[in-house]
């Protein structure tokens, strides 16, 4: 059950619209379901001599009797109250006692208060009231709402609990601000599929994330086309900024400004600075532009960000808090690089999962003196690298990425768990969820690629890599052998030995980097594991093309063993190891 505060100044303009018949004619049967005084509330919904003006003038009665000088600007207060999809529908009397207990407990009529604000609850659909109340009470005095948005959070979570309904996330107050219902509204008018606040929010982040200074910040706000406003002292000195999309103006024609503050508590230039300097000592300069610098490619970008995001996961998993919410912030920013310059087949996904994982980068824990700059260059890395291509190296370095943030997200959900951060826990799920999704569209090619490979392996090859995983991995053996995977696990094993590497000991390399109990696939997080230790191409070459050195040297078969040998080449399921099989 969410409950949405906004104030207003035009009484009639709200009520015209709840009872009016909705923007795609999706309001029904809209009626009282509950009032301050129903002998007193008209219903225009239901009583065919009531009018909105009626209804109108009986709210805005007590702020009338104030002299005009004393009367509040925005003297409306709205509160839609609706259950989560999936709930059950509460009747107009359960509504009606949500309504009571929401307006007791932000403090705009107090049961028992004979003096309180005047108040209504109109319904007009199966899933929601709209509560609307006057903030003047009836002695003149304005009401106690302090925190009203938080209590009425609180007090919803209680109503869940005895309707039987879900209990959502409790909040912390360090989410961003949502957009008000009005916002929504001219939105949708707009024709914009987001209300601009959201969308200000992500351009914003994605200006941050690897920026090396304060100037490329605002440079980067200016190349995203967003109008900038900077808030300066008398020296010069920037204090603030301020943004607004192009063409989203007010009724006097004036740009719709946000602060960054307003958009999100960690996106105040202050809180940016301090993101921009952390971890970096005095006189270091690895986040900053040299000329005649080296662009790395979107691969190699890719890859050197792998071990950095594995890192960050061991540090979640560890006990040092202020450390692991820095490189959540580190993480949130990689990610959002990573969702700009991804290919049109995992972008949708992935600016998903940074729009999910940015509520789990903020906490109360707070993230001093603790340094997260390796994720910060990786960030910049990406940016400067470019778009990548969803094929070739490009796409298997991005799966391979993938793989490890997937990780990486899943550690972040149990920080948060362990911590009792709900809300942060459901973003950081929601977010692996998103990246999942965007793994599976980037590994396909690559992955298809290396089972071809492995499945033409001979048999004899294919044997000497399962003893090899049985005595590296005892405890995962037989389940990695009926992995899919299996066969790419195999083909890269064989990759790494005709570089010259010795499979026995990469593997055990990559098991021991990080624990593999989290991972959806053991052998993908394998297999791209071994790929970035050994140094091999994301993307693997035809199998025709590659010849194992070490199998080309052993002697021919007899003509007795070629028939096997060529039922391994024609039938693929033939080629897996019996423990596979069985």
């Amino acid at each position: 059950m969410v409950p949405d505060i906004s104030t207003g100044g035009r009484t009639h303009g709200l009520l015209a619209y709840l009872y009016g018949p909705g923007r795609r004619d999706e309001h029904t049967d809209p009626h009282l379901v509950a009032s301050w005084m129903p002998e007193l509330a008209p219903d225009p919904g239901r009583d065919p001599a009531a009018t909105l003006k009626q209804l109108t003038d009986r709210l805005d009665l007590p702020v009338l009797a104030l002299p005009k000088h004393r009367r509040p600007a925005r003297h409306v207060w709205h509160c839609p109250v609706r259950t989560a999809p999936g709930d059950r529908h509460l009747t107009d009397a359960e509504w009606a006692e949500v309504a009571r207990r929401i307006v007791h407990a932000t403090g705009i009529a107090e049961e028992g208060d004979d003096k309180a604000c005047r108040w209504i609850a109109v319904r007009h659909a199966d899933d929601h009231v709209h509560l609307v109340a006057t903030l003047v009470r009836e002695d003149g005095r304005r009401p106690r709402r302090h925190q009203d948005g938080i209590r009425a959070q609180a007090e919803c979570r209680k109503i869940e609990a005895e309707f039987g309904l879900q209990i959502l996330n409790e909040g912390d107050r360090t989410a961003a601000q949502r957009p008000t219902s009005a916002e929504r509204s001219k939105a949708e008018r707009a024709g914009r599929t987001e209300a601009p606040r959201e969308t200000l929010r992500e351009r914003v982040r994605q200006a941050v994330a690897g920026a090396a200074s304060e100037e490329e910040f605002f440079r980067r706000l200016a190349e995203a086309g967003l109008r900038v406003d900077k808030r300066l002292a008398p020296s010069g000195d920037i204090l603030g900024y301020k943004v607004a999309l192009p063409g989203d103006r007010n009724r006097d024609g004036e740009p719709i400004w946000f602060s960054g503050s307003k958009l999100a508590p960690d996106l105040s230039l202050p809180k940016i600075r301090q993101r921009l300097d952390s971890g970096l000592p005095e006189g270091d300069t690895s986040l900053t532009n040299h000329p005649g610098e080296r662009v790395p490619r979107p691969a190699r970008a890719r890859r050197e960000a792998a071990p950095v995001i594995e890192q960050a996961a061991s540090v979640l998993s560890g006990d040092d808090d202020a450390d692991a919410a820095t490189q959540l912030i580190g993480v949130g920013e990689l990610l959002d690089a990573v969702a700009q310059t991804s290919p049109a087949s995992t972008r949708k996904e992935l600016t998903e999962a940074a729009r999910a994982f940015e509520r789990a980068t903020r906490s109360h824990i707070r993230a001093e003196h603790a340094d997260n700059r390796a994720l910060r260059s990786a960030a910049r890395g990406i940016i400067r690298a470019g778009n990548a291509l969803g094929k070739g190296e490009d796409g298997g370095a991005t799966a391979m990425l993938l793989s490890t943030m997937v990780l990486v997200a899943i550690a972040a959900a149990r920080w948060h768990s362990a911590r009792g951060h709900a809300q942060q826990t459901a973003a950081a799920q929601q977010a692996a969820q998103h990246l999942r999704a965007a793994y599976r569209a980037a590994a396909t090619t690559p992955m298809n690629a290396m089972r071809e490979h492995g499945r033409r392996l001979p048999e004899p090859t294919r044997q000497r890599y399962t003893d090899t995983l049985e005595a590296t991995l005892p405890q995962h053996a037989d389940h990695v052998l009926r992995e899919p995977g299996w066969d790419a696990l195999a083909a890269t094993l064989d990759q790494a030995e005709r570089a010259g590497q010795d499979p026995d000991v990469l593997l055990q390399q990559a098991i021991a980097w990080r624990e593999l109990d989290t991972a959806d696939s053991v052998t993908d997080v394998l297999v791209w594991r071994l790929r970035r230790l050994g140094n091999l191409p994301a993307a693997t070459d035809s199998p025709r093309a590659q010849r194992n050195p070490r199998t080309s040297q052993q002697r021919p078969p007899s003509p007795k063993s070629q028939a096997p040998e060529a039922a391994v080449r024609t039938n693929p399921s033939a080629a897996r190891s019996p423990r596979a099989r069985r």
